[in-house]
């Protein structure tokens, strides 16, 4: 049975990077554009019309910014929460950090290669978080002293040691790959102990794990 396409809303306001993405996503079999716009508030109403499983957005845009709009789509009080996939400029990194707190799926760099586009937005629409591991690391540190320390969470004591490992790794930015590498196991045992953490500790994605570890002192 073959499996529907990846419905995807694309939202920058240059036309030619809504038409380059859109030539790139639309190539792929399993990829489809089913709307493009040029602002946040077009992106929101389309989003609510269109139902798209993934919503690849520009930060700074008129009307209404990238931010805000990923808030009323993937936010905390979106009734029928949207995956939002952020793309930004290299010195966007502030916007970002708030894009991921709004409720971001993921970031990329608008000038990272197309495979790297199409992974993200196959990633996210699968459920999982997408965080570029370099990116990653930069932007934590940077605005790591932002997020208030919590002290120790008592739901850590749930976590194994290894599991407790493989957190702080995923704190510091690490791919799965990179972990697996670091503690000589496989890539699919690291993807279910990062599984376990999320379902343990109550987390969305990724994104929220390095938050936790940051906010109950597991990371420096």
């Amino acid at each position: 049975m073959t499996r529907a396409p990846v419905r995807v809303l694309v939202c920058d306001d240059q036309d030619l990077i809504r038409t380059g993405f859109t030539t790139i996503i639309d190539a792929q079999p399993d990829l489809e554009v089913v709307g493009r716009c040029g602002d946040g508030q077009a992106a929101v109403d389309l989003a609510r019309r269109l139902s798209p499983d993934v919503v690849v957005m520009d930060v700074r845009m008129p009307v209404l910014d990238g931010i805000a709009a990923t808030r009323m789509l993937a936010g905390p009080d979106a009734t029928h929460p949207t995956k939002v996939l952020v793309v930004t400029t290299f010195n966007l990194d502030e916007y970002v950090y708030q894009a991921l707190r709004a409720g971001a799926s993921g970031f990329l760099l608008k000038d990272a290669p197309a495979d790297h586009l199409l992974h993200g937005i196959r990633t996210v629409a699968s459920g999982a978080a997408l965080l570029d591991p370099g990116v990653t690391r930069r932007l934590v540190g940077r605005y790591a002293d932002r997020i208030r320390p919590a002290g120790p969470d008592p739901a850590d004591d749930v976590l194994s040691t290894r599991e407790l490992e493989v957190l702080r790794l995923v704190a510091e930015g690490l791919s799965n790959r990179e972990i697996a590498h670091a503690l000589v196991v496989s890539p699919e045992t690291v993807k279910s102990h990062v599984s376990r953490i999320l379902t343990k500790l109550q987390l969305r994605d990724r994104v929220q794990a390095v938050v936790h570890a940051y906010r109950h002192g597991l990371i420096e």
